[in-house]
């Protein structure tokens, strides 16, 4: 959707057009590098040829929905959050309308008259593209740019990104872990090794990918670069629906938990009784659709970092059943290798590293990126371990009868088990508006100029959004079928098909052999996994449907 470009609109304009040459230099000094095939690459030292299509709102939506914030308090007494109490519905729509290429969300939390001389010389991303001294934004913006959201620093540290990376990587898929083992038997947690190698070298690709040529910030960015247009609306619409597809999984997971907790809720309409799965659903429903319609996310984004600590916690709560409260182990029911629901496994062990599509936020928003590869290993790393020992655990204590959360299996009567339960429940709902803003934001762009700056359009659509997941949750009311079909059909392709497929077409023969056939092999590997685990999880939702 283009922007319009009547005389209201106006210039961003650099100071230090005369020091072009240095800008780049300086971003070096961060240990950027825009390619790391300086010597042939045809893309060096050039100005990117993207032109910011749909989706233009994808950087700034995806940093706050991934993103764990400073931990420094210091900026409550800043302008950007003393205007929340006006952010509900009529702030600003402005988010939209920028451009990935001239993020909004690129200034820091903290800020310095001292500093912003150097920022302005240093950071390319407030600048437009090398060779072009203008960018042309809607009027409209200049008044509310700095207030609609909460700026996400360009300088994270090693320690924040790493916590970035494991907030993304580490969510709802630890309670299906466990699930997995009994469906693929303990031979399946090869899977989850497997899965971890292959994800984290594709998301070293993605870094070549955005190194390849300067303005590349984002995943639709990088198909843009590969695959032209195309490329960047196939990418952009895969991503979309997988975070869809999770907020279905969060309206599953809070009615299953609920209707655990009180299993003889109901409500009688008219003669027709909603038992306690409807009732938690349309509840939880109704509860979250406000937040929705925010339009400054940020507190829910501070809200929702704590899902690094939810997810220890629900883990510890574990192991304390398990080991304090002897609740007991069922590892002679366990089985070595469980054939026939094998492919189911596959994909609840790929929907684990469904973290690729936040990746290159993490990585463009890094004060070091030359630390990326050891962001990347050490949140793999901590996530792998934190799945196997819950995947260990869980198999043990339930053995065969466990369910598709092992929440569902701890004894309700147990402290350790209530705690556990109610992270669960509590944890979703501050993630499911952070998880449905991107889509609803795409959605929005769409609109007719026209109507754009009307509010009653956004909301409707966000609305619509929201019911329909209760509608899709409520038809297809399967955790583990649904999170493996997830796994299968999206993850598969955002993890592991698409980095390499976007990698060989950037690098273009600039890549050894053995490069072109590690990539072929993950490909291969992609597809097979994601053809056998979508056939099956489709095949076993169909016969419960039925």
């Amino acid at each position: 959707m283009k922007n319009s470009e009547s005389d209201q609109a106006f210039f961003i304009e650099s100071d230090e057009d005369e020091d072009k040459d240095s800008i780049r230099g300086e971003d070096d000094g961060n240990d950027s590098e825009y390619s790391i095939y300086s010597d042939d690459n045809p893309h060096q030292g050039k100005p990117s040829s993207l032109n910011p299509s749909w989706p233009q709102s994808y950087r700034q939506s995806i940093d706050l929905y991934s993103s764990v914030p400073s931990p420094s308090l210091n900026f409550l007494g800043t302008p950007n959050l003393t205007r929340l109490g006006s952010s509900f519905i009529s702030s600003t729509l402005t988010r939209r309308h920028t451009p990935e290429i001239l993020p909004t969300l690129s200034k820091p939390l903290l800020p310095d008259d001292q500093q912003q001389p150097q920022e302005r010389r240093s950071s390319h991303s407030l600048l437009p593209p090398r060779g072009s001294s203008a960018k042309k934004l809607p009027h409209y913006q200049k008044s509310s740019k700095a207030s609609h959201e909460l700026p996400l620093s360009r300088q994270s540290s090693f320690g924040q990104s790493v916590l970035n990376g494991i907030n993304v990587l580490c969510g709802v898929g630890l309670l299906s872990i466990p699930y997995a083992v009994k469906e693929g038997g303990w031979v399946g947690l090869s899977l989850l090794l497997l899965f971890g190698v292959l994800s984290f070298y594709t998301g070293i690709l993605l870094r070549y990918c955005l190194d390849s040529q300067p303005g590349l910030e984002t995943y639709p960015d990088i198909g843009q670069a590969a695959f032209g247009t195309t490329g960047r609306l196939i990418i952009s619409i895969i991503l979309y629906v997988e975070l869809y597809a999770c907020c279905v999984e969060y309206i599953i997971l809070e009615s299953d938990n609920l209707s655990s907790l009180f299993p003889n809720a109901h409500i009688n309409l008219g003669g027709y009784i909603l038992n306690a799965h409807y009732l938690f659903a349309i509840a939880i429903t109704i509860a979250v659709l406000p937040t929705v319609w925010l339009r400054n996310m940020s507190v829910l984004s501070y809200i929702s970092a704590g899902g690094v600590v939810a997810s220890i916690l629900v883990t510890v709560c574990l192991f304390w059943i398990g080991l304090v409260d002897n609740v007991g182990f069922q590892i002679k029911s366990t089985r070595t290798l469980n054939l026939s629901s094998f492919p189911v496994a596959i994909g609840l062990y790929g929907y684990c590293y469904s973290g690729h599509a936040v990746f290159p936020n993490i990585y463009t928003s890094m004060a070091k990126r030359s630390q990326f590869p050891m962001v990347l290993l050490t949140s793999f790393g901590i996530c792998g371990v934190l799945y196997a020992v819950v995947a260990i655990m869980g198999y043990m204590m339930f053995g065969e009868s466990t369910e598709s959360q092992f929440t569902l299996n701890l004894p309700t009567n147990l402290v350790a088990s209530n705690i556990a339960v109610w992270t669960t429940v509590v944890n979703p709902f501050t993630k499911y508006a952070l998880t449905m803003s991107p889509v609803a934001l795409s959605l929005e762009e769409l609109l007719p100029s026209d109507r754009m700056k009307s509010y009653i359009y956004p909301i409707l659509i966000r609305t619509c959004l929201v019911f329909t997941t209760l509608g899709v949750a409520l038809s297809i009311p399967f955790f583990g079928l649904v999170m493996s079909l997830i796994g299968s059909l999206l993850t598969m392709l955002v993890t592991l098909i698409l980095p390499c497929a976007c990698f060989l077409s950037i690098t273009k023969g600039k890549i050894t052999r053995f490069q072109g056939s590690l990539c072929a092999f993950i490909i291969v590997v992609g597809v097979v996994s994601s053809v056998i685990g979508t056939y099956t999880s489709l095949s076993e939702i169909i016969q419960l449907l039925l």
